[in-house]
């Protein structure tokens, strides 16, 4: 008997969907070698970059190796969030690739990203720069670079964290430890316009706390958080922010997670946030008008189990784009 194969299509591994509204962020973020002219940089919405950087990191990590594991895991993720009924794909997000790191010269490397963001920012002022460590000592880089191109404008800081990040730059360099010392003894920012969400535990020495109070850095405590609620936390922390400061910058250091939580941190404490707090921080803080850029840092895939703090660093990522979506009433 013969079989007729008329009509049929041919087997095959991929396809194209038919459904609407379907799409995987793999799908929907699109790398800057796509990008036909420099309106469409101009006109997107956020401009992401990598940087593969930890040498810095006072911790053995190999929290250089995030940016690319982020990017693989966007297969994962779909663009809807069910929380928030709400479909990112409209917003455009651009990655711009990773920054030029040297192999051995951390001076270098930390030049590239002043410069990175520095360019960012001159040329493109409407999109929001997010930054994908690398470890906490790039923080201070960024902020040095949004200074370079907008010298009047005054910074705030907005930090997740389980650590002060005071430590002496005399002693360790520009590590992952001294990132906020260090931008406060530059004339970077100010201690009086940085907020600290997330210490907790016997994670911090006594002399760091002092110097937090000598120059008003503000810091809540998880205890405290967990008693106010993280979202009234955060809201706070942004509202008195936003009455001193132009811009606000977010840092999410993912140290602050629970070790629980988030096994593939350099510095895994118990004691910390849970993942659902942390997605309510950054959604709470992408809403607000003057979050101008953040970064993600801090996470070694290679220490990680199963893929669960990758994962959640990508769904921080996309909480904050949830909450920048809805502030500016794109979607």
């Amino acid at each position: 008997m013969k079989i007729s194969h008329e009509g049929l299509t041919p087997p095959s591994f991929t396809w194209t969907s038919d459904r609407e509204n379907t799409a995987k962020v793999h799908e929907w973020i699109k790398p800057v070698t796509e990008i036909k002219s420099e309106s469409d940089l101009n006109e997107a919405d956020a401009l992401l970059f990598g940087i593969p950087l930890s040498r810095s990191s006072i911790s053995a990590s190999a929290a250089s190796e995030f940016p690319d594991f982020f990017r693989r895991s966007w297969k994962g993720f779909a663009t809807y969030n069910i929380d928030a009924d709400l479909d990112l794909s409209q917003l455009s997000v651009i990655d711009l690739g990773d920054t030029v790191q040297h192999v051995t010269n951390i001076e270098i490397c930390h030049s590239n990203i002043i410069k990175a963001m520095r360019d960012i920012k001159s040329r493109h002022s409407r999109p929001l720069p997010i930054a994908i460590g690398g470890d906490h000592s790039v923080t201070a880089k960024l902020i040095q670079g949004l200074k370079e191109a907008e010298p009047e404008t005054k910074i705030g800081l907005l930090q997740f964290d389980t650590h002060f990040d005071l430590r002496d730059p005399a002693e360790l360099g520009p590590a992952n430890g001294t990132p906020v010392r260090l931008m406060i003894e530059k004339g970077l920012i100010q201690g009086k316009h940085v907020h600290n969400i997330g210490l907790h535990g016997f994670f911090n020495t006594m002399d760091l706390k002092e110097f937090a109070d000598t120059h008003n850095v503000n810091y809540t405590t998880m205890r405290t958080v967990r008693k106010k609620g993280i979202e009234k936390v955060v809201t706070q922390a942004l509202d008195d922010l936003s009455k001193k400061v132009d811009v606000i910058y977010l840092t999410c250091d993912m140290d602050v997670l629970d070790m629980t939580y988030a096994p593939g941190v350099p510095a895994a404490t118990p004691g910390g946030m849970r993942t659902d707090e942390l997605f309510e921080a950054v959604f709470t803080a992408g809403q607000h008008q003057k979050v101008s850029a953040m970064d993600i840092v801090c996470l070694d895939p290679h220490k990680d189990f199963g893929q669960m703090t990758v994962k959640a660093g990508t769904h921080v990522f996309l909480s904050f784009l949830t909450g920048y979506a809805l502030r500016n009433k794109q979607v």
